[in-house]
């Protein structure tokens, strides 16, 4: 997910471009309505019983997400009803896109229109991950880099007005989680990033795959400082959160789930074509200040 995205084009035949990766991998969310709620995924989530978190708000319908925020003008086009909430790639060494328009303003703006936004974080990847990333963990530095990649992303999300009491979700890309000393790294990482966010009170999620990095987190014996929140690709374009669940039924309950269920689907709303993933969203988003 890390490197993908989209195209979008406009009404008078002008064309934007990106920079696929190597896997074209888009992600699309839509509506349902977003409702705000306290419940487990906020235990599960917060620091400390002393600490007042802000209620959860939850989304629960269709995702969109693409790789470069698309213009404001795309995303009122793209308010139809299907979609409701739209992933952003805040930040990261290894987010693969330039968003000349993911600013404070475009947030305010999209917000107000109607979107909900999931904050999504493209930080260290395994050390035994094949392929080349601006940052990757070691099994020495893997928490270390997890705490100073958590304090970015925090401070990331905080600039672009997304308040405390946000989800934001950590992309972690395919590895080997057969390969005891990497899968160990990824936990380290992840428990570092996850227990910066929750000291600064922000909800710790995570993307991966059913198959390796979000069954890596889904499977760990060790709970403690894991995501309060799993996204999990499963490309079997089935709109559910709960039909094609891979793992015990107990787990990430309460608006704790979302679901990669379709890639690469080219859509057009309006004047704007946009290539998209389809997620089915139950989960904690952005609060916008």
């Amino acid at each position: 997910m890390s490197g993908s995205r989209s195209a979008e084009q406009g009404g008078k035949g002008g064309k934007g471009s990106h920079r696929l990766s190597r896997r074209n991998r888009h992600i699309a969310w839509g509506t349902a309505g977003a409702v705000v709620v306290a419940g487990a995924a906020f235990a599960a989530t917060s620091a400390s019983a002393a600490t007042t978190w802000p209620a959860q708000k939850t989304f629960t319908g269709r995702a969109f997400d693409t790789c470069t925020a698309p213009s404001a003008a795309a995303m009122k086009a793209w308010r139809t009803g299907f979609y409701g909430a739209a992933a952003v790639y805040i930040g990261g060494k290894n987010r693969g896109c330039a968003q000349p328009n993911l600013t404070k303003s475009w947030v305010k703006t999209v917000s107000t229109q109607g979107w909900k936004l999931i904050p999504l974080y493209v930080g260290a990847q395994p050390p035994c991950q094949t392929g080349t990333r601006n940052e990757k963990m070691t099994t020495s530095n893997a928490a270390s880099l997890g705490t100073a990649d958590g304090k970015d992303a925090v401070a990331k999300a905080a600039a672009l007005g997304m308040k405390a009491g946000s989800a934001l979700y950590l992309d972690m890309e395919p590895y080997d989680i057969k390969n005891a000393s990497c899968n160990k790294a990824v936990l380290d990482y992840v428990r570092a990033f996850d227990k910066v966010l929750r000291g600064k009170i922000y909800r710790a999620g995570y993307y991966g795959f059913s198959s390796s990095s979000a069954a890596a987190i889904a499977t760990a014996k060790d709970r403690t400082d894991l995501p309060g929140n799993l996204w999990y690709a499963k490309w079997d374009k089935v709109n559910t959160t709960t039909s094609d669940w891979p793992w015990s039924a107990s787990l990430y309950t309460n608006h704790s789930r979302a679901h990669q269920y379709m890639v690469n689907s080219k859509e057009k709303r309006g004047a704007y074509t946009i290539t998209v993933d389809r997620n089915a969203w139950d989960a904690p988003v952005a609060i916008i200040g």
